[in-house]
C-alpha cells in the first residue's frame, strides 16, 4: 500500500525501522518456507479451522512480542488488551490519497456485517498510523470513525510504532515528496491476531471485503 515520506526522521527511529524491515523480511521468508503462511488455508489440514478464502493462517500462530499502541479513547493497546476478539491490523496514514481510505471503506462494510454478531468476540478492526508525526490519538481517531465508528484508531511515538510493526513483521517508511513534504510507504498485508492477542494469520492484496468478513466470523466462531 505504497504513499510518500520527509527528511526530518529522528536517527534512533530510523534505526528501528531498519531492523523492523529485517526482522519482517526474514519472519516473513521463515513463515512462508516453513508454516505456510503464501498458501491459502486448507479446510482438510485441521479440522478445528473453517474453509477459508482469504486469511492464511500461520501454523502454530506466533506469541508476539511486548508492544503498546496509544488508543483514540485513551486506552492502550497491547497483546492483552486486544486478547479476547480476533482483530484485523491494517497499517495506514491519514494523509494518504486513495489506498488507505478506500481500504477503510470497504472494510466498513465487514465491520456492518460483523455487528449481528455477539460483542463479547466480535471481530476488530486495529487502524495503525505509521504518521505519528501528524497523526495523534485524536486525529486517527476521528479519521477512522468518518469509515466506521467501530474501528481501533491507535498511533504512538516513533519507538513504539518501530517496535509494534517489527512485532507484527509488517515494514514502512517516510519517502519525501516535491516542497519539503513528504508521505509513507508501508505494507499492504493485513495482519490478523487471534483471541488470544498472537498472529494467526494474514490476508493479502487484492483485498475481498465480503471474503475476509466470512472468514473473521468464521474464526471467532470457530474458535473464540
Amino acid at each position: 500500500m505504497p504513499t510518500r515520506a520527509h527528511r526530518g526522521f529522528a536517527s534512533r527511529s530510523t534505526l528501528l525501522v531498519i531492523a523492523a524491515a529485517f526482522a519482517a523480511g526474514l519472519g516473513l521468508y521463515a513463515a512462508q518456507r516453513w508454516v505456510g503462511v503464501g498458501a491459502p488455508a486448507v479446510a482438510g489440514r485441521n479440522p478445528s479451522h473453517p474453509a477459508l478464502q482469504a486469511v492464511r493462517l500461520i501454523e502454530p500462530a506466533r506469541v508476539l512480542p511486548p508492544f503498546s499502541l496509544d488508543l483514540a479513547d485513551g486506552s492502550k493497546a497491547t497483546t492483552a488488551t486486544l486478547s479476547g476478539h480476533w482483530t484485523l491490523v491494517f497499517l495506514g496514514f491519514t494523509h494518504c490519497p486513495d489506498v488507505c481510505p478506500t481500504t477503510l471503506a470497504e472494510l466498513a462494510k465487514a465491520q456492518a456485517q460483523w455487528r449481528a454478531l455477539p460483542a463479547a468476540t466480535r471481530p476488530r478492526l486495529l487502524f495503525l498510523t505509521v504518521d505519528p508525526e501528524r497523526d495523534t490519538p485524536a486525529v486517527v481517531g476521528a479519521y477512522t470513525r468518518f469509515f466506521s465508528p467501530d474501528t481501533l484508531a491507535a498511533s504512538s511515538s516513533p519507538d513504539d510504532l518501530a517496535r509494534a510493526a517489527a512485532a507484527l513483521g509488517l515494514v514502512y517508511m517516510k519517502v519525501p515528496t516535491p516542497g519539503g513534504d513528504y508521505s509513507m510507504d508501508h505494507s499492504a498485508t493485513l495482519v490478523v491476531l487471534d483471541a488470544q492477542g498472537r498472529e494467526a494469520g494474514v490476508v493479502r492484496p487484492p483485498l475481498d471485503w465480503k471474503a475476509i468478513a466470512n472468514d473473521l466470523a468464521a474464526l471467532s466462531k470457530a474458535r473464540p
